[in-house]
């Protein structure tokens, strides 16, 4: 017997109404924050107040006040959007005035309709949060904060001095200098002392190109050769200024180095350095270079973790510094590497209907973590070991884009696991992994002979 499909009067389908009052109250004591960038609008409990949707500025001594009345109502959990950057400051002072404070993806409080004013929507997270409807974000600790903001300006610092480089090299262009083919970096040591003596007003290629390290491949002759240009005034200029804008960019990444090296020795020690020092670089894995930082970030995570991050291959020193950044050094908030790589969206997304899947792929994630343990996978293109010789095989079956997904939830396991209970990594190398793998294609030929009925005589070894 066929459903009826119930229908309003013009014969559209009726939307299912939700009983509120037969679901259960999880937070009876809630609050809901709609967060902007000028003003905030925050809604209690109606029984709680005469006056329960109220409008507070963004200012700091607005938000001190804000937290005084929701304590002063007896409110004791908090959910609030994270819009923009604009969420930062209330939760830093709901968070200090001792205010559990759920911060919601917007994207799980708009799948409807109606509420577009900022009174509506507070009063939604209001009632969403109080019956337990809403996740929480995961957020690390202050100190894992502290250490994100500095490494992601550093970032950024980097960002900007490599665009500082390519705009010297647009203005040598014009002027027909064509160094760039003939020094691999204009940033290394050549490229820079043959940028001062051209700013000092030197013209001569012969002496520009003496200049050049005795480690640079090409030929002096090729050197000065291209370094016949027109030099014009405006774009000397430029150069100029743009070399000026790239030793500042570099001053101020020393700086970041400097505190970021100050705070790290301040957290807590894993290890002992004097009772279980540091151990030799593995062969063949050289020190960072280039934008690596000009302190010893190697000894400070091996402190600070217990894990020798040169050791994992894919995950080198910068990577783990990423995502320790990111996540900080307590996975507990994970019960399981299941569950970390699902926030990393890094596992396929299963939805189903009818016994049909209807979509497999990953979720799209902003995740500065996700993106480091992408790049890492990518490295182990060349890696003579069980990790690269596992990223080649996916790469040869399911492509270049599928496989580095794959890999980085591997590597995203491995890093979970290292964290979590501390296991040492060994790499069992490339033969290890192609006789596993010739193993398991031998198991898997003889079960489909069996399968069609075929006697399998196994060779006898004399």
């Amino acid at each position: 017997m066929k459903k009826k499909k119930l229908t309003s009067q013009t014969g559209k389908p009726r939307r299912a109404k939700v009983d509120w009052k037969a679901l259960e109250i999880v937070h009876p004591h809630a609050a809901g924050i709609d967060v902007g960038g000028t003003e905030h609008w925050v809604a209690i409990s109606p029984d709680r107040d005469e006056d329960p949707v109220r409008r507070f500025a963004c200012f700091t001594a607005d938000l001190e006040q804000m937290a005084r009345w929701l304590i002063e109502k007896g409110v004791q959990s908090v959910a609030m959007q994270s819009t923009g950057v604009y969420w930062m400051p209330v939760y830093e002072v709901l968070e200090q005035s001792g205010l559990e404070v759920y911060l919601v993806n917007a994207r799980h409080t708009k799948n409807l309709p109606g509420r577009k004013s900022d009174v509506q929507e507070c009063q939604w997270l209001l009632k969403l949060h109080t019956f337990g409807l809403l996740n929480n974000s995961f957020q690390p600790t202050d100190e894992i904060r502290v250490a994100r903001t500095i490494w992601r300006h550093r970032g950024n610092l980097v960002a900007q001095a490599g665009s500082a480089v390519q705009r010297m090299q647009k203005a040598l262009t014009e002027m027909n200098v064509q160094l760039h083919t003939v020094l691999s970096d204009l940033s290394g040591v050549s490229g820079m002392a043959i940028l001062k003596a051209i700013l000092e007003g030197e013209r001569d290629p012969w002496v520009l190109a003496a200049l050049a390290h005795s480690r640079v491949t090409a030929s002096q002759a090729d050197i000065a050769k291209s370094l016949h240009g027109n030099w014009r005034k405006e774009l000397l200029l430029v150069l100029r200024q743009e070399l000026e804008l790239y030793h500042a960019y570099q001053d101020k990444i020393t700086e970041c180095d400097d505190e970021l090296r100050r705070h790290l020795q301040s957290l807590a020690s894993k290890v002992d350095l004097q009772t279980q020092p540091l151990g030799p670089r593995p062969k063949g894995k050289k020190a960072a270079q280039g934008n690596a930082p000009k302190f010893d970030l190697r000894s400070e995570l091996y402190r600070i973790t217990g894990v020798d991050w040169s050791q994992v291959n894919g995950i080198d020193v910068q990577v783990a510094q990423t995502v320790i950044a990111e996540v900080g050094v307590d996975l507990t908030a994970f019960p399981s590497e299941r569950h970390f790589a699902s926030w990393l969206g890094l596992c396929p997304t299963n939805e189903q209907s009818s016994g049909k899947i209807l979509n497999r792929r990953t979720r799209k994630v902003v995740n500065r973590a996700t993106v480091a343990f992408r790049n890492a996978a990518s490295t182990l293109l060349r890696s003579q070991s069980y990790l690269g010789a596992q990223y080649r095989r996916l790469r040869t079956r399911l492509g270049a884009p599928k496989a580095i997904t794959a890999m980085a939830r591997k590597l995203a396991c491995l890093f979970y696991r290292l964290m979590r209970h501390g296991q040492p990594y060994v790499d069992k190398g490339t033969q290890y992994y192609e006789a596993r793998y010739r193993e398991q294609q031998i198991r898997s030929v003889i079960k489909r002979a069996h399968k069609l009925g075929l006697e399998v005589v196994q060779p006898t070894v004399a």
